[in-house]
């Protein structure tokens, strides 16, 4: 089982997305970051089931989907670290 550890960053970027689409609805801006923890949540017990970034193709460097939103994280043996969470129509640096 892996721990799971959020960013300053990650945390701000799931703030940003509540935000944004709290502008047309709350319900469903509630109910599109509670899938977005359960995506992650997911990595407790398959830390690898992401894929390796493409952009990045470092081992370590990995990513989960969920809508349009690409969620970033750094597996380091048992520990899962949630990087950043970006908007699949944007480039990433």
């Amino acid at each position: 089982m892996a721990q799971i550890d959020w960013t300053k960053k990650s945390v701000k970027d799931l703030k940003a997305i509540n935000d944004y689409i709290s502008l047309d609805s709350t319900f469903y801006a509630a109910r599109f970051i509670s899938k977005i923890i359960k995506r992650v949540e997911q990595l407790i017990d398959f830390p690898e089931s992401g894929r390796v970034v493409p952009e990045k193709n470092i081992p370590e460097i990995r990513e989960l989907i969920e809508g349009n939103y690409r969620i970033f994280y750094k597996l380091k043996k048992e520990k899962v670290t949630i990087l950043r969470i970006h908007n699949a129509s944007r480039k990433i640096k």
